[in-house]
């Protein structure tokens, strides 16, 4: 049986490690629009789990070389591709360029209706903001 995510907790939430989880948090909240709900750290200032929302989703942010399994697990992985719904596009991607942050496609109505544009964050995962909303059918 599938989780929901019901109760405003979403049901599927991606996990990215970084090498400077703290600038990716930075990058994040500054120039993409997330709002940090959580940011856990060790005495030394390592990020252990952080927690950003944006667009009713989640994403789990945390240190790389910090060890346990999901570290070990994603020691040889390449970067992640993640789509964020936003509504107004062409401001998303202004605030984003304001913040210097790396634009691989800017803004673009494709032909499936869609208005989205391409960004690269500092640990090379590639985020997708646009208008398309997939239905779930819940």
């Amino acid at each position: 049986m599938a989780g929901t995510g019901g109760g405003g907790r979403p049901g599927i939430c991606p996990t990215l490690l970084y090498t400077d989880a703290k600038a990716a948090i930075r990058q994040l909240t500054e120039g993409l629009g997330f709002s940090e709900l959580s940011v856990y750290e060790t005495a030394d200032g390592t990020v252990l789990h952080a927690e950003l929302a944006q667009a009713g989703g989640v994403v789990m942010v945390g240190s790389k070389g910090r060890g346990g399994p999901l570290d070990a697990a994603l020691e040889q992985a390449g970067p992640a591709g993640v789509y964020v719904v936003v509504d107004d596009v062409d401001a998303h991607h202004e605030r984003a360029v304001a913040h210097g942050v790396e634009i691989l496609m800017p803004p673009a109505d494709q032909d499936y209706g869609a208005r989205e544009y391409l960004a690269r964050d500092a640990g090379g995962n590639i985020w997708s903001f646009g208008t398309y909303a997939p239905e779930t059918g819940a």
